[in-house]
């Protein structure tokens, strides 16, 4: 829910001002030490530990159809993120299809358990990229995703 109250609230600073408002994230996951960082840094911390960490993906993985699933909604995070917030920026993007979407065994798992997330998945970044969020690094990246989200190529 952060997108949607945090990045909201950020989108709505910017409609209403025409600017961007500094951004900043509150962490008490331990509260003898609760911080507040800006939330790019934030955003890298959490990419960097979690969304593409392979020890992340690897322990989703155990978890078959509730690990894709978790996966297609990191996807869906990242993209509201970035935009709400604009704290994603197109590597976050270019990582997220490589562990995911162009990695063929992690590929294939997502395929295998859970079709729906793997074509969830790849109308977020094919619409992420529609819309001016991402410009990725991959020549071949819109039309591997577009194959994928029309239910093609789903199997790499």
């Amino acid at each position: 829910d952060y997108m949607q109250y945090h990045g909201g609230m950020i989108a709505t600073v910017r409609a209403l001002t025409g600017q961007n408002p500094q951004q900043f994230f509150g962490d008490s996951s331990d509260p003898t030490r609760a911080r507040v960082r800006k939330l790019e840094d934030e955003a890298r911390r959490v990419f960097r530990t979690r969304v593409v960490n392979p020890k992340w993906i690897a322990g989703v993985m155990r978890h078959g159809y509730k690990g894709a699933f978790e996966m297609a909604a990191t996807v869906d995070y990242l993209f509201a993120f970035a935009a709400t917030s604009g704290a994603v920026a197109d590597h976050h993007f270019d990582l997220v299809y490589d562990a995911y979407l162009n990695d063929p065994p992690v590929r294939e798992f997502i395929a295998h358990n859970n079709p729906a997330a793997l074509r969830e998945m790849a109308e977020r970044l094919v619409e992420a990229q529609r819309r001016g969020l991402w410009r990725p690094r991959s020549n071949t990246a819109y039309h591997d995703l577009v194959g994928i989200a029309s239910g093609g190529n789903d199997d790499q």
